[in-house]
């Protein structure tokens, strides 16, 4: 299963370096089939994260009735949560889809001269198939935590542990980008942008359904 989606993937890359005739612009149309493929997937995501967002003053309020009764205070959330329809770990499932894409995307990256010897690997300021960062100012790494932190800050709520996560989490990214592929990097990099413009598009078109409901 896994052969198959590395070549799947090596594949779709091929067809689009041959197409424009640089790997660099191939990674980046690859990362925009694969973000709308997961679009359905992205929007389930947004609406869960609009519903908890709305859903704020009530858990405060049951933090604040049940703080010293933490068992029946997960009982009260849980059947909030049931009332409105939303799933709290809906916001984890494309990027747990993304995971095995990003591990293929690895090793496909990894065998780049291999799969595509007459095209260079290099793009702009990089070399897709290398780590070596400092070269480059580490300007990649830099963006895939930049990015990942704007993708975040669209989503968030006032929850202080998804706060505490913001925080963490695009310093962690910066890290391991430094360890990575700049191919790999620049996957991270455009998907998150991308992500970024849906988000903002899916927030407008929540936000005009919830005029429409209070409407009517």
């Amino acid at each position: 299963m896994f052969s198959f989606l590395t070549d799947t993937i090596g594949q779709i890359l091929g067809f689009f370096a041959s197409m424009t005739g640089s790997l660099g612009l191939g990674v980046i149309l690859l990362t925009l089939v694969i973000r709308l493929a997961l679009y359905p997937l992205t929007l389930s995501q947004a609406k869960s994260m609009a519903g908890m967002r709305e859903l704020q003053p009530k858990m405060q309020e049951l933090q604040k009735k049940y703080k010293d009764k933490p068992q029946e205070y997960q009982q009260k959330v849980f059947e909030l949560y049931q009332e409105h329809k939303i799933n709290p770990a809906g916001g984890c499932l494309p990027i747990l889809i993304q995971l095995p894409i990003l591990y293929a995307l690895f090793f496909v990256l990894r065998d780049l001269t291999g799969l595509f010897p007459d095209m260079d690997p290099t793009f702009l300021l990089w070399n897709l198939t290398e780590a070596n960062h400092a070269a480059t100012w580490y300007l990649l790494p830099i963006l895939s935590g930049l990015t990942t932190y704007g993708q975040m800050m669209m989503t968030s709520t006032s929850d202080p542990t998804q706060r505490t996560i913001m925080t963490i989490m695009p310093l962690f990214l910066v890290y391991i980008s430094t360890q990575f592929p700049a191919g790999l990097v620049l996957y991270w990099v455009v998907s998150n942008l991308f992500s970024i413009g849906q988000q903002y598009v899916i927030n407008r078109q929540l936000a005009a359904d919830q005029k429409g409901e209070k409407a009517s």
